[in-house]
């Protein structure tokens, strides 16, 4: 018993810090409240994330202050054209004497401490390049120099370049598999932070922003033994069980499950998708939502705030709709919610 009690008060002593460092993050990227809570269900989910916004919304700023707030080591890379695994690897060049040298590169320069890896335009890179990080995503290991690196702490971040099409290469279903999250990021719309990011000066210096932010705020190193205890910690009864099969159910069969959308034919409308890894990776996010609001067991509402950022992308339409996908899956997903009863 006085493990348990030392386990609850460890967690709850987390949630306080987990609260601080949603305040952090809120004062260098206003107006965006929720990618704030979805990252940081991320975080002690340990998953991956796939951020996607209009350029200049601040999805970099926003992932400078995690790991400013968090901690470790943060590098970032730009996905170029011309761009191949080894880029990320190690880079060579001349030195003052005229030998060749070679020093590691973004992977490796920060070694076992990377914390977070931010991929800007990841799909300005090639497949190649594709492949080598998911290698890096799902076993968190990389061979080089003769040697096997291990990154326990790393949490891969990455954004999508959304309006050009040129010279550019879609991520295919299983990368985007990989990714726990894929989280929007819009301009904020109230008038008040609108005013503040355009005419306050401290949100003009990205730098000095982010080094006014208590650095820290998480211990990074003991983010992944937090993350298991709160998968543990955190229950899901027998209906909140058949609850989640349910809406993943409705989810690949929804002409079966009796939802009918406008225009569309529903017995071909889904093609594939939505795992058994991505329905675990849902729940691993619930518990943690639950977790955030100070309980040990999960509501229906733990699924509904975090379904359309983890399962959105993990449904695969028949190509003839795959271009309406930014207007269709939102629907299937409120259609899901209406036709499968919540206990």
């Amino acid at each position: 018993m006085n493990q348990v009690r030392s386990g609850d008060a460890m967690l709850t002593d987390w949630r306080g810090a987990a609260g601080r460092f949603e305040a952090a993050l809120g004062g260098a990227v206003l107006g965006q409240t929720r990618a704030i809570r979805l990252l940081t269900i991320a975080l002690f989910a340990r998953g991956h994330v796939l951020l996607e916004g209009d350029v200049g919304v601040g999805k970099t700023t926003l992932l400078r202050a995690v790991a400013r707030a968090l901690g470790g080591a943060y590098e970032r890379v730009e996905g170029t054209v011309d761009m191949m695994p080894s880029d990320l690897v190690y880079h060579t060049y001349l030195a003052e004497d005229g030998r060749p040298r070679v020093e590691p590169g973004p992977v490796l320069r920060q070694s076992e401490d990377l914390s977070i890896f931010f991929f800007n335009e990841i799909n300005r890179a090639r497949p190649q390049v594709h492949a080598l990080l998911l290698r890096l995503m799902a076993e968190r290991t990389l061979t080089a120099f003769n040697r096997e690196y291990r990154f326990p702490n790393l949490q891969v971040f990455a954004d999508r370049n959304r309006v050009e099409r040129e010279e550019t290469f879609e991520l295919p279903a299983a990368a985007r598999d990989r990714f726990l999250m894929e989280i929007g990021l819009e301009a904020p719309q109230d008038a008040e932070s609108r005013r503040a990011l355009v005419f306050d000066p401290r949100f003009h210096d990205t730098d000095a922003l982010i080094a006014g932010l208590d650095a820290g705020v998480l211990d990074h190193a003991a983010l992944p033994g937090i993350a298991a205890a709160i998968q543990h910690g955190v229950q899901a009864s027998p209906a909140i069980e058949a609850y989640v099969i349910g809406l993943w159910d409705a989810l690949v069969r929804p002409a079966q499950a009796g939802i009918r959308l406008p225009g569309l034919d529903m017995e071909a409308l889904v093609q594939g998708g939505a795992s058994p890894r991505g329905v675990a990776f849902l729940v691993r996010a619930a518990r943690v939502r639950a977790w955030l609001e100070g309980r040990d067991w999960m509501v229906p509402e733990d699924i509904r705030a975090i379904f359309p950022e983890v399962m959105a992308h993990r449904v695969f339409l028949e190509p003839i709709y795959e271009m309406r996908r930014a207007a269709i899956v939102p629907e299937l997903c409120r259609a899901v919610f209406e036709t499968v009863p919540a206990p």
